[in-house]
C-alpha cells in the first residue's frame, strides 16, 4: 500500500502542476500537443480534439509538449499565432508560472478543507515527568492537567509550553487539575540550550515535561478556515525557502536532503497514521514542488521565468546557442541533485537512519 499512496500522491502533484500550465496555454490560445503524467515511453495514451493525453511509465514528473515550443523551429505562417514561442512575453510568463502557482493553490485548497474539517491539537496533559526536572521536584505525575499559568487559562499543550519558554528562570504560577480536584504549585523553568528545525541553538525555559497524546478537534468557519488556510501555505512557502537558504550557508546538512524513495516511504508512514496527515503531507510537497520549480535554474519553471524576464529588459531573447549551454548547466545541476537525493535515500535504508 506503500507504493499505491506515494503513486497517487505523486499523480495528483504532477496533475496539479501540468493542468496549470494546460490550463493557461489553453485559455491564452496557445496549441497544447501533449499532455503527460510521467517521463518516457507511454503506457496508455487517448487523442481528444488537438490534444494527446498520456500516463508515461516514468512517475516522477510530467511535461505539457506545446505548439512552437522548441527553439529554432519552424513553422508555417499560419501556425505561428497559436505557437507557444511567438506569444507575447506576459502570456508565456503566465503559462509558465501557472504550474507553480496551481501547487500552491492547491496546497491552500487542502489546507482549507482541513480547517473546516477540524485541526487536531495537543491538550496541556502531562504525560512523561523527566526524573531531577523542576516539574519532577514540584511532583508533578503523569495524567495531570495545566490548567492556568500566572492567571491565564491553558487550552492547548501550545500555549503551555508559549509561556514556559519564555520564561526561564522566572517562577511561574500553575493550576494544576488532578483526578477530581485542583491545587496550585510555583515552578522555575530551568534555562537549556535546543536546536530548532534548522539546527541552531537557542536558550528556552523548561519544566521537563511531555504531552501525554490526549487531543482536542478545533473545528473554524468558512471565512476564518480561508484565511488559515492562506495563512498557513505562506508561512510554509516562506519555510521552505529559508531551508534553501539555510541548506546553502550549511547550516542545514545536505544529508536532510531527501528523494523520491523517502516521499514514498513518507506517504506510507503518513496514511497509516490517518487521512488528516496524509493530506498535509500531501500539501507541504505540493508547497515544495510549487517553491523548487521557481527557483531560476535552467530546465526548472523558475529558468524559464528567468529568461523570459531577461528577453523582456533586452528587447529580445537569449541567443539559442545560451539557451542550449545554459539547458545543459542546468541538466547537470539537476541531475546531481537527484543523484545525490538518492544516495541519501538509500544510506538511510542501508543504515537504518530514522526518517525526517
Amino acid at each position: 500500500m506503500t507504493m499505491v499512496y506515494a503513486l497517487v500522491l505523486l499523480g495528483i502533484l504532477i496533475f496539479v502542476h501540468e493542468f496549470g500550465h494546460f490550463l493557461f496555454a489553453k485559455m491564452l490560445g496557445v496549441k497544447v500537443l501533449k499532455f503527460s503524467l510521467g517521463f518516457g515511453p507511454t503506457v496508455v495514451g487517448k487523442t481528444y480534439g488537438e490534444t494527446e493525453y498520456v500516463i508515461s511509465a516514468v512517475p516522477l514528473g510530467g511535461y505539457v509538449k506545446m505548439l512552437g515550443e522548441e527553439p529554432g523551429e519552424e513553422l508555417p505562417e499560419t501556425d505561428k499565432k497559436r505557437a507557444f514561442n511567438f506569444q507575447p512575453v506576459w502570456k508565456r510568463f503566465t503559462i509558465v508560472f501557472a504550474g507553480p502557482l496551481f501547487n500552491l493553490l492547491f496546497a491552500a485548497v487542502v489546507f482549507f478543507f482541513i480547517f473546516v474539517n477540524g485541526v487536531p491539537y495537543l491538550l496541556p496533559v502531562v504525560g512523561e515527568v523527566t526524573a531531577d526536572s523542576p516539574a519532577y521536584k514540584m511532583g508533578l505525575k503523569k495524567g495531570d492537567r495545566i490548567e492556568e499559568i500566572n492567571g491565564s487559562p491553558i487550552k492547548r499543550w501550545d500555549d503551555m509550553t508559549a509561556m514556559i519558554h519564555t520564561n526561564a528562570g522566572k517562577p511561574l504560577k500553575m493550576k494544576i487539575g488532578r483526578d477530581s480536584s485542583t491545587f496550585d504549585i510555583v515552578i522555575t523553568p530551568e534555562k537549556k540550550a535546543v536546536k530548532d528545525i534548522f539546527g541552531q541553538s537557542s536558550e528556552v525555559g523548561l519544566i521537563g515535561i511531555a504531552p501525554i497524546g490526549e487531543t482536542g478537534v478545533q473545528r473554524v468557519n468558512l471565512p476564518k478556515s480561508l484565511a488559515l488556510a492562506v495563512e498557513r501555505t505562506w508561512e510554509l512557502s516562506a519555510l521552505t525557502i529559508l531551508f534553501i537558504v539555510k541548506l546553502i550557508q550549511h547550516i542545514i546538512p545536505a544529508d536532510t536532503i531527501g528523494g523520491p524513495i523517502m516521499i514514498f516511504q513518507m506517504a506510507g508512514k503518513q496514511a497509516s497514521q490517518g487521512a488528516m496527515n496524509y493530506f498535509t503531507f500531501m500539501a507541504v510537497i505540493s508547497i515544495n514542488l510549487g517553491v523548487l520549480n521557481i527557483l531560476p535554474i535552467p530546465l526548472l519553471d523558475g529558468g524559464h521565468l528567468m529568461f523570459l524576464g531577461i528577453e523582456c529588459v533586452r528587447g529580445k531573447p537569449l541567443s539559442e546557442k545560451v539557451l542550449a549551454v545554459a539547458q545543459r548547466v542546468g541538466l547537470a545541476l539537476l541531475v546531481t541533485l537527484m543523484v545525490f537525493a538518492l544516495y541519501n535515500d538509500i544510506l538511510r535504508l542501508i543504515t537504518g537512519k530514522m526518517l525526517p
